[in-house]
């Protein structure tokens, strides 16, 4: 039986955690952000929206248009825009040139766009991400939440053992826990549905989830060369570069511990006595 009060809930997918809550979001973040910095990543600071004309480089609007979500300024010419049972009228708004981006990692794409890398790198980045999904339920399933990702650009070796490493510390972490992961293959839809890169996703998975009941908790991805295209972003030796990355969706995190414990504070202490000894 949960003892903390639920999250204050300002509509269907917002909510806002109380100080407990806070505390423990803030310690999975830190440890999670730990595991990157002893494997060597660098933290950067993304923002929490881009140019449509960025995320269109990864066709986000083609291949995830049902979670995608924009943002447009007011329509003033005419005198001003007042909403209307609780909503703006789409001729109230002008044209929408950013867009609200579903996944952490865009900004480590974005930030080394156009460049050369030095040689294989990690960076780690927590941002909000916003999905407009068919429905919502307070911490495991919401339309803005944040995820803590580390990222690995380079090799295609290099993107291959951050995986290796990160789900050894998954696994161990969520043992500690007794919180019953189930690592499953999952689908990823940046890789074309035809073509060279579909076939080999479905030879080798290029997605695994981590779940908790029906509940996905954090993952790891495997991308090739994708967003090395994409972004123009090359190797030492002059060829694309790989990218692989670990994600983690904190507020699911929160409600599963909430369960498994029975409050955050409990959950807070068993967090940390795991985290010590999961290195």
């Amino acid at each position: 039986m949960t003892t903390n009060p639920a999250p204050a809930r300002l509509a269907d997918g917002l909510v806002i955690l109380d100080p407990d809550q806070t505390d423990l979001l803030r310690e999975l973040d830190g440890v999670f952000a730990g595991w990157g910095r002893f494997e060597g990543a660098r933290e950067i600071l993304p923002p929490p929206m881009y140019p449509v004309t960025s995320l269109e480089k990864f066709d986000v609007y083609m291949n995830f248009p049902h979670l995608a979500l924009v943002a447009s300024p007011l329509e003033l010419a005419d005198g001003g825009a007042s909403p209307q049972d609780g909503r703006f009228a789409p001729t109230d708004l002008l044209e929408a040139r950013l867009g609200l981006p579903h996944a952490t990692c865009f900004g480590a794409y974005l930030f080394h766009e156009g460049r050369q890398l030095a040689g294989d790198t990690l960076v780690t980045l927590v941002n909000r991400c916003f999905r407009n999904e068919e429905h919502f339920t307070p911490l495991r399933r919401l339309i803005s939440f944040q995820m803590r990702e580390i990222v690995a650009l380079g090799s295609p070796e290099h993107a291959k053992q951050l995986l290796a490493r990160l789900t050894e510390l998954i696994v161990a972490f969520g043992e500690e826990l007794g919180l019953g992961l189930r690592r499953e293959a999952a689908t990823d839809p940046f890789f074309e549905r035809d073509g060279s890169r579909a076939l080999l996703a479905k030879l080798s998975p290029v997605k695994h989830e981590f779940q908790v009941g029906d509940l996905a908790i954090a993952s790891v991805n495997t991308h090739r060369n994708f967003f090395g295209e994409r972004c123009e972003i090359r190797q030492r030796d002059g060829e694309f570069a790989y990218t692989s990355c670990v994600a983690f969706g904190l507020e699911r995190w929160l409600s599963v511990l909430i369960e498994r414990f029975g409050d955050a504070g409990e959950a807070l202490a068993a967090v940390r006595a795991a985290a010590a000894r999961v290195r």
